[in-house]
């Protein structure tokens, strides 16, 4: 899986434009000049503190700027402080015996992979089914046909939307072989649903999302299911329906295998915009009774942000950091970091002795985090929104080490 997911943020790297246009780069900036090509920079602002949060240095630190990715750092810590870092992901599934239905209760789990999805199939089929005529889904968790704010509408993996069920990242990997279209994960059989998209292969691959629509989200996740039942010898006909689930007790309650920190783990280290979505919707979901959307995202990131907190003058409305609307001041961020320490484990180490959350849209470049210090740990928040190198932010974070 953290292959999978390594090759996804290649490819998300490799095909969108906006974030190249970015790290094209520009000249003059070395590690030794960090600091001094930041001061000539006018939209741009960074603080650094001591392990208690108490403040180093910094400029325009109570400016506000964009976040983009160091986002995920709100999205894990609202996860994290509500959940905990053993939570586990559900999903419930009951048997119709009269029907030979199988339902499905979507609980949003943004890690239902391939190897999720055949691990359930032998639970069910330990309830020894003799068939199962359709597969019945309860997707009343989230809204129907989601937009993220920020989203662009391409079938880049990066613009996968969020759905209350969803099979691997609502992502789809093909390739051709000897003419062929063919699953291009041995652990992922071909649908109906994914086959569809092989006339749009023009190489030897294509990696593509499932579209804007949910119920072609939901269903790939049903015929998938259904392959991995038929692999069980259970067969499975064609049908797929929606609706509520009937019973108050589950046959079976799947909990996912990973973690809420092993999730997020993955999610910080390879920016995934769907993880950080689907958490954050399933969060509001629960916390509101009602089914997810991003009006209700925005409301409570509002609300819980600047209760706990006592912020002001910020805007979060969706948990990826695709927004160009979201706008978080460098010592808000900071403030962010404090509370974040018991999780700090989770993120990666993006330079030598940095472990940080990098955020990048067109203009943008962002980065927050730790850096172990002969003195204590530093905290450090990076914004600038404006056009600078690749490496810069990380140059000035090391630049901060020797602080």
């Amino acid at each position: 899986m953290t292959e999978r997911l390594s090759n996804l943020h290649r490819s998300l790297f490799a095909c969108t434009g906006a974030l190249i246009l970015v790290l094209l780069g520009v000249p003059g900036h070395s590690n030794a000049n960090a600091l001094q090509d930041f001061n000539a920079l006018t939209n741009a602002g960074y603080v650094v503190a001591d392990e208690a949060g108490e403040i180093i240095t910094g400029t325009r630190a109570n400016q506000r700027f964009i976040p983009a990715s160091t986002t995920k750092l709100i999205t894990a810590w609202l996860a994290l402080s509500h959940w905990g870092e053993s939570h586990r992901f559900r999903t419930e599934f009951y048997l119709d015996r009269d029907t030979s239905t199988l339902w499905v209760k979507a609980g949003g789990d943004p890690f239902l992979v391939s190897e999720e999805l055949n691990i359930i199939a032998g639970k069910i089929a330990a309830l020894n089914p003799v068939k199962i005529s359709q597969i019945a889904l309860d997707v009343s968790l989230f809204e129907a046909d989601l937009v993220v704010p920020g989203a662009t509408t391409t079938n880049n993996p990066y613009d996968a939307s969020p759905s209350a069920i969803a099979a691997n990242f609502n992502t789809i990997y093909l390739k051709k072989q000897h003419g062929k279209v063919v699953s291009a994960e041995p652990q992922t059989p071909l649908t109906a649903y994914s086959l569809g998209f092989g006339k749009d292969i023009t190489g030897s691959s294509l990696r593509v999302n499932t579209g804007r629509h949910s119920q072609d989200a939901e269903r790939y996740f049903a015929q998938l299911l259904s392959k991995f039942l038929a692999q069980k010898g259970i067969a499975v006909e064609a049908e797929i329906s929606w609706g509520r689930f009937p019973v108050a007790s589950a046959d079976v309650i799947h909990l996912s295998s990973r973690t809420l920190g092993e999730i997020i783990t993955a999610m910080l280290k390879y920016s995934t915009n769907f993880i950080a979505n689907q958490i954050m919707l399933t969060l509001v979901a629960e916390q509101t009774a009602l089914p997810a959307n991003f009006s209700r995202v925005h409301e409570y990131m509002q609300s819980t942000l600047s209760n706990h907190f006592l912020w002001k003058d910020f805007a979060f409305y969706e948990g990826a950091g695709l927004s160009p609307k979201n706008q978080l001041t460098p010592n808000q961020l900071l403030a962010l970091l404090v509370d974040f320490k018991p999780w700090r484990h989770l993120l990666d180490e993006v330079e030598p002795g940095v472990f940080a959350k990098t955020g990048t849209l067109t203009n943008v470049s962002t980065l927050a985090g730790y850096i172990d210090h002969k003195a204590g740990s530093r905290l450090f928040a990076i914004m600038i929104n404006e056009r600078v190198s690749r490496q810069f932010s990380r140059e000035l974070a090391v630049e901060f080490s020797r602080f």
